[in-house]
């Protein structure tokens, strides 16, 4: 309930108009092959429904699988189709809306060379599309037209009604200059479009209203490059370039002023139209086709490799129908502009998108087809808009600015009249592609839906009015050809009557006596009457004539001071018109202006996308490399990670290794002190017996020397595996060794640390043409097949040990070398036992057991590894797998 003092809030009312929506209507033609033996890529199903073959050499998609596509329209016309068949289906509704003043537009869309120009206009014999909608109309219309004139446009998209004097006076003047932008019909029409429609197939449109008069304006256009030009406007001649440069008189060769671009505008309903478009008032259906045929003549065509005659230009023939009702008497029209009502059919024919590949166009054929496609390119941005706002329910702008034909037809998609579109289509292989493309949109374009326009109001006044007055017009000419001259006799004897009624009447005027003194004086008394009557209309007349000539004096006086008015007037409208001029002439420089900006504006929009497109591919590419650096830091912290862990697990292995070193160090410091005590013992010995022996005994060897008690109690550390065996007494043993597998024909890299010794000895070996490097690096290893790594370490006894690692380069994944190894060759030396010296030395006396006395032993040992290393050895760890390598071997 509502509470009091309170007034109830009204519930907002719903458009009526806007809640019924009909969807775009897209049809389907499939134009003839041009030979026999072409390959088709279409085929139609149904009549609904065409199904898409890919041609040989892409039929196979990623997955390996032949492309079948099948796509459904409103109804598919096959080749077999007439143009009478596709006019019914197509076209015959928007004409019957257009007579019913509801708009409608229908456009063609397709690839090059698909069939739409001959779809809308036809051939000789075959009319298309606008001709038969042209016939239909006039054939509805036809004896409802009112004459020439009495409807002239506004220049602003509407229309004002003028009388019947006013027209007529615009008809001679316009006859009588010879200026008429009317064409007269041809006694022969032109042969290139007679006959397009036969009179069998001619059409009407059933239920016009007859109380209306009509009057039909056809206007035709193109957009070229972006810029709308008329194609019915005249040429002026240019006065400064009166001569072509051919020569001859300037009426032979008159040089005319190129066409001017029109720019749009939006009247006061908030709908487009072209500024200064001719348009034309028709009245049959060769007139309207010959001013087609006129601006048809003016269009831009050009030959291409894939058409002869290709369309560079979208073209909008525009037939603009205004009807009036006509007054309550049914003779006149309506002098009421509200009543006027103005509906309009768009045929537009456009331009066939086309590859440069294909076409090979250069130059100006270049930049037409670059236009084309972004004009079809912006059709398909505002469908998909359209589609998405509708389905989603989003609000996004739709850039019907970005292009001339969206911009001119932005209404009928906003719901103000019936969209169509016929889409042709070439089953040729070469068109597969393209016509894919095609496909597509138009299955994006029947998602979209328009809505329903608002029927028009209903005329208060009584219907058949024009039947009424036709009937009335008959019977007065029947009954005037049945008594002809007697309404004039009859109306002259009721004036006379009238006259003889305002006298007095007349006694009777027998005499029968002459001495009557009756008759005399009452005939006496009835002419006094009569005469002070007349001389009562006398004196009135006088008065109302002195009256009159004073009126008619006053009124010269009111006349001859307008006419002073008047003349003033005409000085002023001089000067108005003047101004009016200069106006004009300022309103011509600020339209150049405006169209001077609106080219920079085109510019500075087309200049804005191209940076916008910049910013989207910057943008992304900024995306994908800050993508990219997170995966570089992630990898990055996943190898510190690792690098951690293995930093740990080395750690871990050197604390073990330097562990097991110092214990080894510390066996062979004992080692070496026991030595040295055993020389010591020895030499004491050997001095102490040289004074007491004779020179003819020979001292006996003495036995082995114990340890001392301290070593004794140590625990004696594991012999290595790779400990060499103590050498025996007696002549040093040189045993001939195999040859190096380093003497191959491989080209090796010979990886000698700066801080070895070099020994000078026969063991070292030698490599032929190898890269000799104190540090590995992967230029060397990248020119090299084997790889030896010379190692030097003590051994057990105190003595240097060298070890020759060896392995086999590879290459990785990642593009660098890895080594793996697969031998340890081992090089010792050891001098021979105590004893052995001491009797070597004995026959030579004391003091001659030096190093040039002393005997050496080299032997090599060769250790080869039983397997394979479990892990491939980078450059970056080379050391520590080296020694892992050899502790895992040894």
């Amino acid at each position: 309930m509502n509470r009091k003092g309170k007034t109830p809030r009204r519930p907002p009312l719903k458009k009526t108009s806007h809640t019924q929506k009909d969807p775009v209507g897209v049809y389907c033609r499939i134009r003839p092959l041009g030979a026999t033996d072409e390959e088709c890529c279409i085929e139609m199903i149904s009549s609904t429904t065409i199904q898409l073959h890919a041609p040989d050499g892409i039929k196979a998609n990623r997955n390996g699988e032949y492309k079948e596509t099948q796509y459904s329209f409103k109804k598919v016309f096959g080749i077999q189709t007439s143009q009478i068949e596709l006019f019914e289906d197509v076209a015959k509704a928007l004409v019957d809306d257009l007579i019913h003043c509801k708009n409608g537009l229908l456009f063609t869309y397709g690839v090059t060379g698909s069939g739409k120009t001959f779809t809308m206009t036809g051939s000789p014999g075959e009319g298309g599309l606008l001709p038969r909608s042209l016939d239909m109309l006039f054939n509805s219309i036809g004896p409802l037209q009112a004459k020439r004139f009495v409807f002239r446009t506004d220049d602003k998209n509407g229309m004002e009604i003028q009388g019947q004097v006013d027209a007529l006076l615009e008809r001679q003047k316009r006859e009588s200059n010879q200026q008429s932008t009317v064409p007269k019909t041809p006694q022969k029409p032109d042969p290139e479009f007679a006959d397009m429609i036969s009179p069998e197939e001619a059409c009407k449109c059933e239920g016009v209203d007859e109380d209306s008069c009509y009057s039909v304006f056809v206007s035709y256009i193109e957009i070229y490059n972006n810029y709308i030009y008329d194609l019915l406007e005249d040429m002026p001649i240019d006065p400064i370039r009166p001569k072509r440069p051919g020569g001859g008189t300037p009426l032979q060769n008159p040089e005319l002023i190129p066409p001017q671009s029109k720019i749009l505008r939006e009247d006061q309903n908030h709908n487009m139209y072209v500024s200064g478009c001719t348009e034309v008032e028709v009245k049959s259906t060769v007139e309207a086709f010959e001013v087609f045929w006129r601006g048809q003549k003016k269009r831009r065509i050009a030959d291409t490799q894939l058409n002869r005659e290709s369309s560079r230009s979208h073209s909008v023939f525009i037939v603009k129908l205004a009807q009036a009702p006509l007054d309550a008497d049914g003779d006149h029209i309506l002098q009421d502009k509200n009543q006027v009502t103005v509906s309009q059919l768009c045929l537009v024919d456009l331009a066939g998108s086309e590859r440069t590949s294909r076409t090979k166009a250069e130059g100006s054929r270049l930049r037409e087809a670059g236009n084309i496609n972004q004009s079809l390119m912006t059709l398909r941005t505002c469908i998909e808009v359209l589609r998405e706002n509708q389905m989603c329910g989003t609000n996004r702008m739709v850039p019907y600015r970005d292009s001339k034909v969206t911009h001119l037809f932005k209404n009928y998609f906003d719901g103000e009249g019936k969209v169509r579109m016929v889409v042709c289509v070439n089953p040729k292989a070469d068109d597969y592609e393209e016509t894919m493309l095609v496909m597509r949109f138009a299955e994006l374009t029947q998602e979209v839906e328009v809505a329903r326009p608002v029927d028009r109001p209903i005329c208060s006044l009584a219907a058949g009015r024009r039947h009424r007055n036709q009937a009335f017009r008959d019977e007065l000419s029947r009954r005037q050809e049945e008594h002809p001259g007697g309404s004039n006799n009859t109306g002259d004897g009721s004036v006379l009557n009238q006259l003889l009624d305002s006298l007095p009447a007349l006694p009777a005027c027998e005499l029968v006596d002459p001495t009557d003194e009756q008759i005399l004086p009452r005939l006496i008394e009835v002419l006094e009457r009569r005469h002070r009557i007349r001389q009562m209309i006398t004196e009135q007349y006088t008065r109302t004539a002195n009256t009159l000539k004073s009126m008619l004096q006053e009124f010269d006086g009111h006349l001859m001071a307008k006419e002073n008015f008047i003349h003033e007037q005409r000085g002023k409208l001089g000067e108005k018109d003047k101004i009016m001029f200069n106006q004009k002439n300022e309103m011509d420089r600020l339209e150049k202006k405006s169209k001077m900006l609106e080219y920079k504006i085109d510019i500075l929009q087309k200049t804005t996308n191209i940076y916008e497109g910049d910013k989207r591919s910057l943008q992304q590419e900024l995306e994908s490399r800050e993508q990219r650096l997170q995966r570089e830091l992630s990898e990055r912290k996943r190898m510190e990670a690792r690098m951690q862990g293995m930093v740990s697990d080395t750690k871990h292995q050197w604390e073990k290794e330097c562990e097991r070193r110092v214990n080894a160090k510390q066996l062979e410091m004992q080692n070496k002190l026991w030595v040295k005590d055993e020389k010591l013992k020895q030499l004491k010995a050997i001095v102490s017996e040289s004074n007491n022996s004779t020179t003819s005994e020979q001292q006996r060897p003495p036995d082995k020397p114990q340890r001392n008690s301290r070593e004794k109690d140590q625990p004696r550390a594991p012999e290595k595996r790779s400990r060499s065996p103590l050498p025996t007494t007696g002549t040093p043993i040189r045993p001939h060794h195999r040859r190096s597998h380093s003497a191959g024909g491989q080209r090796w890299v010979d990886h000698k640390p700066l801080s070895n010794l070099d020994l000078d000895t026969v063991m070292q070996p030698i490599i032929p043409n190898a890269i000799k490097v104190s540090a590995a690096s992967e230029k060397a290893l990248s020119k090299s097949h084997k790889y030896v790594l010379t190692h030097q370490e003590l051994a057990s006894d105190g003595e240097i040990q060298t070890k020759l690692i060896k392995g086999d380069v590879f290459r990785t994944r990642g593009g660098g070398q890895a080594v793996q190894f697969t031998d340890i060759e081992t090089l010792r030396q050891e001098c021979p036992t105590v004893s052995s010296r001491k009797r070597r030395s004995s026959g030579d006396g004391p003091g001659q057991h030096d190093g040039n006395k002393m005997d050496w032993n080299d032997r090599e040992n060769r250790v080869s590894c039983p397997h394979y290393c479990p892990s491939l050895i980078h450059l970056g760890w080379s050391k520590t797998a080296i020694r892992f390598c050899h502790d895992t071997c040894s």
